[in-house]
């Protein structure tokens, strides 16, 4: 994975109805050591990382990079988006588009945050890079991920097999520009 492209970063943070996507910032370094760390969050993603390997090598402001999103409720990191340049994505599909990816603190589950942030990041996506496609990876037994996909209105391109799991490859069309 790497950088978007041509992207002005960071953009002013982005609020909606609840949240406030934004650049990470060193505050945020704790949250992003917990969510790394939690077997729940990495249940559909080969499981969590140790928390002692996680506070040696977390940088003190971590995730700073072109399409990170930390996902911020009432001034506290619930969650991060990624967008990122799929340029060695092992499908043809997905290779070189726009790939999206979430991760929230189990807390946050189940109340809408990740559909809001998601559909916020989409729509600066679709702003800052229009016309381009982006794509979304989960495993089938990701249920939550799979329903949040239909939302966030990817169809499904492909399924696969990888790191011992079914795998979903969903596609969105690029946003059309209104005249």
């Amino acid at each position: 994975m790497t950088e978007l492209g041509p992207v002005a970063w960071p953009p002013a943070p982005i609020r909606t109805g609840r949240l406030v996507l934004r650049e990470p910032e060193a505050r945020d370094r704790a949250a992003f050591i917990a969510l790394h760390a939690s077997p729940e969050v990495h249940v559909h993603l080969g499981g969590p990382r140790p928390r002692d390997e996680l506070e040696r090598e977390m940088p003190g402001v971590p995730g700073r990079w072109p399409g990170s999103f930390v996902v911020d409720l009432d001034g506290a990191m619930i969650g991060r988006i990624l967008l990122r340049r799929a340029t060695e994505h092992r499908r043809p599909a997905a290779a070189g588009k726009a790939d999206l990816g979430y991760l929230f603190l189990p807390r946050a589950w189940g109340h809408g945050y990740a559909a809001e942030a998601c559909a916020a990041a989409l729509d600066w996506f679709d702003g800052a890079l229009p016309g381009e496609p982006v794509v979304l990876t989960t495993q089938t037994a990701n249920v939550r991920s799979m329903r949040l996909a239909a939302r966030l209105g990817f169809t499904e391109v492909e399924r696969f097999r990888a790191w011992d799991a079914e795998q979903w490859l969903g596609l969105r069309a690029p946003a059309v520009p209104s005249d």
